[in-house]
């Protein structure tokens, strides 16, 4: 290659690197660059002279070319010459100066080649730049630059030259007058400075160690005089910071004198830049700069600008500081570095400043002054000690604040001073309650607004602050022990700090471990002495309520019961609580500590379960009962009855500090109700249930429940003065209501009347629960239901539940009480009355309240007690309660009452489970009361209108009360006499037989265990004993799971089992009855039901009433009706057998009809087709018929269509669409499989050739289109909407099955051949799938096939001739044509084909003479003549747009030529060959592909043929290049006739490669792959490669973009690897002129591929290089 084709490529790539494509930009500039490293001292010249030749290209294209330059340089600057190097450098330099304007991209690229050369030949670099540095003159902006940058990247080698430049320079300054000049020189100095100081610090390193700040201090003081008496006041923003930068960096290296001359001047001057300019970073940094400098020197100066500094320091330091923004962090950070600079200097002074400024600013100022602070004491903590307790002092008002921000610093300086003892002095404690009150800190509400303020901080990051501090402070601090304990116990009490229990008490716990395993005799607390600490009883009182709700306040619970036991010692010398308690409970239900009897339990016990649990899955019950239980314990275990009195005179006094907790009160009510119990004194006791009346809300209900019990609990040491107390209260002023204009004022407090009301009702209902037996009784009708009973007819809602709840418990007490002495409650009819009207007021459409299951809880507890309920008042409480329970709305459905009393899901469930609760202990309770079969039934005949109900929660809950119903009269019946029988078990088993198979499940399984508990109760009263056990009954559950078997056989199986148990149990008294009421399930909204009724009927008949047949008419009515309301295949089957019995005895008469019937069927019409094929003596008959009808039958009809200009609308006919659709229907029956068998050759014809016939047929207008058909069959794909075509694929699928050929369909299912058969497009393909899977899978039955539908080869109708031919030419692809002796027939039958005037029929003429070397290679010899002529012939069709026979002719011949020798085909080779080069480049993927694959099989007759041999080689770079080809098929192609042919050309190396890379399966690397090749192209084929490029470049204007990206490549490899001595035989100026051309292709890819290309030139040797592949560089 001749240096100028090398200059052309590198031009043509220099050209095309400013595309407009990134990608190609991208490949362009990697060409460029591995040009130059490969052969930089030639690719460099031409990239410079480019540039001398271009002086007016675009900015970006030269950018792109000096960047390219500058990368060769960076990686290959130690393999260029001197002389280049000065060449580059020079190129460069005039660059960058060739425009006096500033041109940042331009002029900076060439600034970094300078910088890049700098690295190495800095004396080179100096010697350019200070040519164009001349004294005098006014230098280029970015020589000033490029010095610049030179001193940051080279200080070693720039140094030395410093101080020549800088004297050069001085001059310079006072000439810049424009700003950018200004920068520059500033930024010079700045970089000049710092690289100055730099090798200052590194002498030992440096070359000239000699070098001093003294040989600098006098230019850089000239300089600094002309910055910052002139530069600093510009107008121009980015000047002054980079002055600003520069000066900052200037006075490090200036001499003290002037240094100290210049302070009181630079100083104020960047103090006052703050003002000016917004990036304070820069400002920040120099004048730390300024501020490290001037320490060295007299603090005077320094003290004299003090008020200044701070003030200026500290505005900087209070500004906001945004995390995401570098610049801000690091200012604050440099500010933060000043301040301690000056705490050096004037320390007394700074920290005044700093808490005069913490007092007296706002929060942006406090922030700020906190800030330094906490950085001081960290940093100068020697400075600051003298000072702590000032600063202590001090930070009370910044305590006072309202600001997060504040407060979160504040927090920060406490934890910084704690470490050093600040806390420990006076104001310490005032730190630790800022701290306490913020842990209590409650969440704040952040909806609906955004935290703009990136410095916001939230309630939460406070408090997770202060938590996490007081912890620090608590476990690292050594000396703030005996700071905080007990100073921590002030904050357990105080309502404000409620919400800081858990690091509280998690921090008082650690101390006070720590204090009493170390036996700190500080751990026991003297509170006589410390006033400031709430009582002991406080405490207590305070960590029980805690532990109430343990995961409260962010889990408060377990740390408040561990403190309690840390407390133990401290709260009474009694007070070890070790007591054993083996009924207590653990929070989930086991034993909260499972010691043996004689242990102790502690509250650390009650620990030990709290963190398996969560708030849902806590038993609240439980865990409260826990509570008390221990506090019961307690007060035993102290046996000191004043500490009791005490204790619960500290619990009154508590009480109002929980009015914002109303839950928590109520337990502490509890509590005192438990102490109470303890307190000996009378006197005590009245005092506190007054307290606790008096004081109480009584318009809370959770306030009210919890006096109630806390008052009971009392009652049951002191029920005589807690009865007096309560009709005390009852008389006092509270219930008086005033008269005149004062009783209209107070009227609006009647409700709170009615609060205190429902307080005492409560009350006296828990009294009479928890009063002594020995003396509830007497008191319940003197004292307790008097005061109660009058209350029944009021209206608020309250006063009723507590009404309600009382009698509950009222009930309860007697009925715990008459177990063990006879009493008749007189007033049980009174009260269950005014139960039920209270349920009757209730809506029945929703539930909010707790009315109705208070109410039947209180009937239920009632019902027991004598005397008993007559049978009327029996029937009103059942009606009542159940239409009042079974009607409500299911859970999910949300209540539609009033606003505020909805309720949420949870609320709702357990409203829900306590009212059904209540219920089924309601009836069962009734049903102990009259326990007979009348009992019974009067109970089942209210649930039986709930039990067919059309709603699925209506029948679950009625099934499923009725069946525990059963369940309870089971175990508690006792057969008394033998002549007792069950007489409505027929009755009750008929409602429940149809609910087994219920939708629901919960239905379906409790109907078929209330069968079960029937039969077992039947068998009770036949006599047997409870522990009888009969089999037929115990074997129902697994007949049950029958039920649920989706097979329809075993369904039926089932019920007929069950039908025959149920049979033989009953007697004929009982089957009347369930037969009656069977009959009414038949018409059961749901199928299911109705098939377990029917198939129990007809059990049931066939068993007991065999002489119904008068009825069959009456029932075929009945059942075709039902037929049509039912939609279920199992209830139709179930119905369709009797269908079948009437149909066996009148078969002509139900075809003529069926036949009748308008299309398409319904689904009575189709079930009963598909009885008739259950008749295997008539099955036969109807399919004859049937296929007679279809033959003879016109299958369409063609209709023009005036708005269609080409052909007719084809419509099918409508009786052989009928007769399809009742063989379809017909053949659904199994049964029918024999008729088919016998019938089917003539069958499948028929049918075949009518899917040919109703491909794209439409249906007559006067039938339904858009009708669906019933999906069901055996086997196969529902093909969707009723059609003409899809009803015979369907016949033919259902066909197929019914001659079990399972295999056939499920092939044709995986290969999708249904779909394609209904598609016209792709019909023959689909008939191909369908007789290529029946000559796989029933090759026996296609002689008889082929014999009928010959006929149909010659039809009048295209569409047949096409379906006959299409499945014939397919089965000559399979061996069974041989096996059964087809061929010979089936070959004339193509042969003749060929003149047929339909295309399609000649194209599958051609692929049936195709298929013949397939399915019988050895006729190929016989007929090779006939074959090749014929199929050769295909490839000259001129009617053939869409080359489809070609196609099919190529395809054939490769078959063909598998078979034949050299000899047969011979004389047709060449013609063969000039016929297949034209389609290898055509336009359609499966022609090239069958071309492609054509000629690797004409290679095996090509051995020794020299014209073969040329034929390759015309076609071998085609073949390569399509190697890329976008269709996957042709490139497997190509690879699989590369490896045949290339063998025949002599070439071991390429067959051997080809061998190796050219998997069918495997991706190629093409480049790779490419490259390689050309290297045994190039050794072995030396005289083609002239051809082989000629031919390449033809292809540069390929029609697909990867061919044409590919011959580029192919052409880059090709010269690439190319020796010095072929070039003389290469058209390489064509080639760079191809790439060239190629570089402007519309296709970004194609234009990457070209410049790759060129890319690759880097492989060309100088002229010596030898033509031997070894001697080559082939490296990538």
């Amino acid at each position: 290659m001749e240096e100028s084709d090398i200059e052309e490529a590198s031009q043509a790539l220099i050209e095309a690197a400013n595309d407009r494509d990134p990608m190609v930009q991208e490949q362009v500039r990697k060409s460029m660059l591995t040009l130059g490293k490969r052969k930089p001292d030639r690719v460099l010249p031409i990239f410079q002279n480019y540039l001398l030749k271009h002086p007016k290209l675009p900015v970006a294209h030269r950018v792109a070319v000096l960047q390219t330059i500058e990368l060769i340089l960076l990686s290959r600057i130690d393999e260029i010459g001197c002389l280049r190097v000065k060449s580059i450098v020079s190129l460069a330099s005039d660059e960058m100066t060739r425009s006096k304007e500033v041109v940042p991209d331009w002029q900076q690229a060439a600034s970094n080649i300078l910088v890049a050369v700098g690295n190495k030949h800095m004396g080179d670099i100096m010697e350019e730049m200070l040519s164009k540095f001349q004294p005098g003159v006014l230098p280029h902006f970015f020589v000033v630059q490029t010095l610049a940058r030179l001193a940051h990247s080279n200080v070693y080698g720039m140094v030395p030259f410093l101080s020549a430049i800088l004297t050069t320079m001085l001059p310079m300054l006072g000439m810049a007058k424009q700003d950018n000049m200004k920068w520059v020189f500033s930024f010079a100095l700045s970089r000049f400075s710092e690289s100055i100081v730099e090798y200052l610090a590194n002498l030992d390193k440096a070359p000239d160690p000699t070098v001093s700040k003294a040989t600098f201090s006098g230019e850089i003081y000239a300089a600094y005089d002309i910055l910052f008496c002139n530069w600093l006041q510009s107008r121009e923003s980015k000047v002054r910071l980079t002055v600003t930068e520069a000066l900052g960096a200037m006075t490090l290296l200036m001499a003290r004198d002037k240094l100290e001359e210049q302070l009181p001047k630079l100083i104020p001057a960047l103090l006052n830049l703050y003002k000016k300019t917004p990036d304070h970073y820069i400002i920040s940094k120099s004048l730390c700069q300024v501020l490290d400098a001037a320490a060295s020197t007299d603090g005077r100066l320094l003290r004299a600008l003090a008020d200044s500094l701070l003030l200026t320091l500290h505005q900087q330091v209070s500004l906001p500081v945004d995390y995401n923004s570098p610049g801000t962090v690091k200012n604050h950070n440099e500010i933060l570095r000043c301040f301690s600079i000056l705490a050096d200097t004037f320390p007394d002074r700074l920290v005044i400043f700093v808490l005069q400024r913490l007092e007296n600013g706002g929060e942006r100022n406090r922030v700020g002054s906190l800030a330094v602070l906490r950085h001081l004491v960290n940093t100068s903590s020697s400075i600051m000690d003298t000072k702590k307790g000032l600063i202590v002092t001090s930070l009370r008002l910044p305590l006072l604040d309202t600001s997060n921000k504040v407060k979160k610093k504040v927090v920060q300086v406490i934890s910084a001073i704690a470490h050093h003892g600040y806390l420990e002095l006076e104001g310490g404690d005032m730190l630790l309650r800022f701290m306490m009150l913020h842990c209590a800190l409650p969440d704040a509400c952040h909806q609906g607004r955004s935290l703009s303020d990136q410095e916001e901080v939230t309630n939460e990051a406070l408090r997770n602050i202060c938590e996490k501090t007081l912890h620090l402070l608590a476990t690292t601090v050594g000396r703030m022990e005996d700071v905080l304990w007990p100073a921590l116990l002030r904050y357990l009490t105080p309502v404000q700090y409620a919400d800081a229990t858990v690091p509280l008490c998690s921090s008082l716990v650690l101390l006070g471990n720590r204090k009493r395993v170390t036996g700190d005799p500080g751990y026991i607390v003297d509170f006589t002495k410390q006033d400031s600490l709430p009582s002991p009883y406080s405490i207590m009182v305070r960590l029980w309520v805690n532990a109430s709700y343990p995961f409260r306040s962010r889990g408060r619970g377990a740390p408040s019961l561990r403190l309690l036991a840390i407390l133990a010692p401290n709260t009474s010398t009694k007070f070890s609580i070790y007591i054993y308690s083996p009924s207590l409970q653990h929070p989930k239900g086991s034993r909260v500590c499972e010691t043996p009897p004689g242990t102790t339990l502690t509250p650390v016990c009650l620990c030990v379960g709290l963190p398996e649990s969560t708030v849902d899955t806590l038993n609240r019950r439980t865990w409260e009962q826990s509570l008390l239980k221990l506090l019961s314990k307690t007060l035993v275990a102290v046996m000191d009855a004043g500490w009791c009195c005490r204790l619960v005179s500290e619990m009154s006094l508590y009480l109002p500090t929980y009015n914002g907790s109303l839950d928590e009160k109520s337990f502490l009510y509890k509590c005192m109700g438990v102490t109470l119990q303890r307190c000996c004194d009378s006197g005590v006791v009245k005092e506190q249930l007054r307290i606790i009346l008096a004081t109480a809300c009584h318009s809370e209900a959770i306030e009210r429940e919890g006096v109630a019990k806390g008052i009971g609990l009392c009652a049951s040491n002191h029920l005589d003065d807690t009865l007096a107390k309560l009709d005390d209260f009852a008389r006092s002023d509270a219930f008086r209501k005033a008269s005149g204009i004062l009783g209209l004022l107070k009227d609006k407090n009647d409700g709170d009347v009615e609060k205190m009301k429902s307080t005492l009702i409560l009350s006296y209902g828990y009294i009479a629960l928890h009063a002594p037996e020995d003396k509830v009784l007497g008191r319940i009708d003197s004292q307790i239901l008097r005061n109660i009973s009058k209350h029944f007819s009021t209206k608020d809602l309250t006063l009723k539940i507590s009404l309600l709840q009382s009698v509950g418990l009222i009930a309860q007490a007697i009925g715990a009480c008459v177990r063990r002495q006879n009493y008749l409650f007189a007033r049980k009819q009174e009260l269950v009355g005014g139960l039920m009207d209270i349920i009757k007021a209730e809506p029945a459409d929703v539930l909010v309240t707790s009315v109705r299951h208070l109410a039947m809880t209180a009937c239920a507890s009632l019902v027991n007690l004598d005397p008993a309920l007559t049978e009327t008042e029996t029937c009103g409480v059942l009606q009542t309660c159940l239409n009042s329970v079974l009607g409500l709305p299911p859970l999910e459905v949300v209540d539609r009452g009033e606003e505020d009393e909805s309720l949420d899901l949870q609320q709702r469930q357990g409203l829900y489970a306590e009212t059904f609760s209540a219920l089924e202990d309601l009836l069962g309770r009734l049903l102990s009361r009259n326990l007979t079969p009348d009992g019974l039934q009067s109970i089942f005949k209210h649930l039986e209108v709930w039990m067919g109900s059309e709603l699925d929660h209506g029948r679950e809950r009625a099934v499923r009360t009725a069946t525990l119903v059963l369940d309870s009269y089971l175990h508690n019946l006792a057969v008394r006499q033998k002549t007792t029988t069950f007489h409505n078990i027929g009755a009750l088993l008929g409602r429940l037989v149809p609910r087994c198979t219920d939708r629901c499940s919960a239905v379906s399984w409790a109907a078929g265990e209330g069968l079960r508990i029937l039969l077992r109760i039947q068998l009770r009263y036949e006599g047997f004993p409870p522990e009888h056990r009969d089999a037929a009954v115990d074997n129902l559950p697994t007949l049950y799971e029958g039920l649920r078997n989706p097979d329809p056989a075993a369904l039926c199986q089932t019920c007929s089992h069950l039908a025959e148990a149920f049979s033989r149990r009953l007697t004929p008294q009982q089957v009347g009855p369930l037969i009656l009421v069977l009959t009414e399930g038949l018409r059961d909204p749901q199928p299911s039901c109705c098939l377990v009724s029917g198939v129990f009927l007809n059990t049931l008949l066939m068993h007991r009433g065999g002489r119904l047949q008068d009825l069959v008419p009456e029932i075929m009515g009945a059942l075709h009706l039902g037929l049509q309301a039912i939609s279920e295949d199992q209830v139709k089957t179930a119905v369709a057998h009797s269908i079948l019995t009437l149909a066996s005895q009148h078969l002509q008469v139900v075809i003529d009809t069926l036949i009748s019937y308008p299309l398409p069927y319904d689904s009575s019409t189709c079930d009963m087709w598909m009885a008739l094929g259950g008749h295997s003596a008539l099955a036969g008959h109807i399919v004859e018929t049937f296929t007679e009808r279809l033959v003879a039958m016109v299958p369409y009809t063609e209709k023009r269509d005036p708005a269609l200009r080409m052909g007719a609308t084809k419509v099918a006919t409508v009786q052989p669409l009928a007769v399809t659709c009742a063989l379809r229907e017909i053949m659904m029956n199994g049964q029918i499989e024999a008729a088919v068998t016998e019938q089917f050759p003539r069958l499948f014809v028929a049918l075949l050739v009518r899917m040919g016939s109703s491909v794209g047929v439409q249906l007559p207008k006067d039938i339904c289109t858009g009708a669906t058909r019933p999906e069901k069959r055996p086997s196969g794909k529902v093909l969707g909407a009723f059609d003409v075509c899809g009803m015979a694929l369907e016949a033919m699928q259902i066909l197929l099955v019914r001659a079990q050929l399972d295999e056939v369909l499920k092939t044709l299912d995986l290969q999708e051949g249904w779909a394609k058969m209904k598609e016209p497009q792709q019909f023959i393909d689909g008939i191909a799938l369908l007789a290529n899977a029946m000559a796989t899978h029933a090759g026996p039955r296609l002689p008889a096939i082929i014999q009928h539908l010959y006929p149909t080869l010659t039809s009048i109708y295209e569409c047949q001739r096409t379906t006959a031919t299409a499945f014939l030419s397919e089965l000559l692809n399979h061996r069974v044509a041989t096996e059964m002796m087809m061929t010979d027939s089936l070959m004339k039958s193509m042969i003749a084909r060929l003149a047929d005037p339909c295309g399609a029929v000649r194209m599958l003429a051609i692929r049936g003479l195709g298929n013949i070397a397939t399915g019988s290679p050895e006729k190929v010899i016989k007929y090779a003549m006939e074959l090749l002529a014929a199929l050769s012939s295909g490839m000259e069709e001129s009617d053939d747009p869409s080359k489809r026979i070609a196609l099919e002719a190529m395809s054939g011949l490769s078959k063909v030529l598998l078979h034949l020798n050299k000899n047969a085909v011979r004389m047709l080779l060449v013609y063969i060959l000039m016929k297949i080069k034209p389609f290898l480049e055509s336009e359609y993927d499966t022609v090239r592909c069958a071309a492609v694959l054509l000629l690797g099989n004409l290679s095996k007759f090509g051995s020794g043929e020299p014209v073969f041999r040329d034929q390759i080689h015309n076609v071998l770079m085609s073949l390569l290049l399509h190697l890329s080809d976008p269709s996957p098929d042709v490139v497997k192609a190509c690879k699989l006739t590369l490896q045949e042919c290339v063998p025949l050309l002599g070439s071991k190396l390429i067959a051997t490669m080809f061998q190796n890379h050219l998997y069918e399966d495997r991706n190629l690397h093409y480049g790779e792959f490419i490259n390689d090749l050309m290297k045994y192209i190039i050794q072995d084929f030396p005289g083609m490669l002239n051809f082989y490029h000629t031919t390449i470049l033809q292809f540069f204007k390929s029609t697909w973009t990867q061919v044409r990206a590919s011959a580029a490549m192919f052409t880059g490899f090709l010269l690439g690897n190319l020796p010095r001595e072929f070039y003389p035989h290469m058209n390489i100026g064509n080639i760079i002129n191809g790439l060239i051309q190629l570089l402007g292709d519309p296709d970004p890819t194609v234009r990457a591929k070209a410049a790759e290309a060129m890319g690759h030139f880097r492989h060309f040797h100088p002229a010596s290089g030898s033509g031997s592949l070894k001697e080559l560089d082939v490296s990538a």
